[in-house]
């Protein structure tokens, strides 16, 4: 048997950010029991960031570079990398990443657009997918495009379709919301205004809710995304029960820049459509107070206890 089958796994990251630290310090508030958490990173990152509370299982990862605190280095980059490889070959009960630097990773050698994208290929099998859903308390946006340019950005009936009946079987079958309501964000202004701003709300967005209307899932029609979140947010803050259980962004700032705003902190990036749900905190590797002690761990806490949520 696995013997970390029914552990949560944390990776603490670059080495040269604030992951280890706040991984520290989130656990070290958090009190878990040893039993149930190990941490993939290395000693001497872990002394240099802090010191644990409780004796924790360190899987170490060899890091032989100085540690070089707010630093962009290959040597972190792979780190990070043989970090997620790590995770992805131990197959735990659940996995939280502390954030790395796509740059330090692309000067590693390893062209990844994130961590997201790592797990999806070491963890995706048959027809599953890595997807990012983003969420604090009751409020959810899902992602249909990730990290691409603006200008590449190419939404498809198919993709829709395929990401948004996956998003339905996950709140179903992992947060026991038995009939989940979905808002989806339209990519132009205005919805498109009947054409004349764009036409993919009129030849690729409406043909693609008209199909999973008939599957039964409760989605509305392509809506301006600016009305949408602003009374998600006036929600949030007064702590009412949000319009609708996701919010279905077109593409990455669509979608990140509501949540952000009016959740800060509390945001966490989830990982769903693999067998294995993984969470991070909302933020960077924040390289400018990296090494200063002053890093604040209130979006590690949250990852972590969104899986034990779970």
């Amino acid at each position: 048997m696995n013997k970390y089958s029914d552990k949560i796994i944390i990776t603490t990251g670059d080495p040269n950010g604030i992951g280890a630290e706040i991984t520290i310090k989130a656990l070290n508030k958090l009190e878990i029991p040893e039993s149930n958490v190990a941490i993939i990173s290395n000693k001497k990152i872990m002394d240099y960031y802090g010191k644990l509370n409780k004796n924790y299982e360190i899987i170490e990862i060899p890091f032989e570079d100085e540690i070089r605190a707010g630093e962009v280095t290959a040597a972190a980059g792979e780190f990070s990398y043989q970090s997620l490889k790590k995770v992805c070959e131990i197959r735990p009960k659940a996995i939280v990443t502390a954030p790395v630097a796509k740059n330090a990773m692309h000067l590693a050698g390893h062209l990844y657009n994130g961590q997201t994208e790592v797990l999806d290929k070491f963890l995706a099998h048959g027809e599953q997918h890595a997807e990012m859903l983003f969420v604090a308390r009751d409020f959810r946006v899902l992602l249909l495009t990730r990290h691409c340019a603006l200008k590449e950005i190419n939404l498809t009936k198919e993709l829709i379709t395929k990401k948004i009946t996956d998003l339905d079987e996950f709140f179903k079958s992992r947060l026991n919301i038995s009939s989940p309501k979905f808002a989806l964000c339209s990519l132009n202004p205005h919805a498109g205004e009947d054409g004349i701003l764009g036409h993919e709300e009129i030849e690729i967005m409406l043909p693609a809710v008209g199909e999973l209307k008939k599957s039964g899932i409760n989605i509305t029609n392509p809506l301006p995304s600016d009305t949408l979140f602003v009374k998600a947010g006036k929600a949030y803050n007064s702590k009412e029960k949000i319009p609708y259980d996701c919010y279905i962004a077109a593409y990455h700032d669509q979608g990140l820049i509501p949540i952000k705003t009016v959740a800060g902190d509390e945001t966490v990036n989830m990982t769903i459509g693999l067998d294995i749900i993984r969470t991070s905190p909302g933020h960077g590797t924040a390289f400018d107070i990296a090494g200063k002690n002053i890093a604040d761990e209130k979006g590690m806490i949250s990852a972590i206890n969104a899986v034990l949520s779970l």
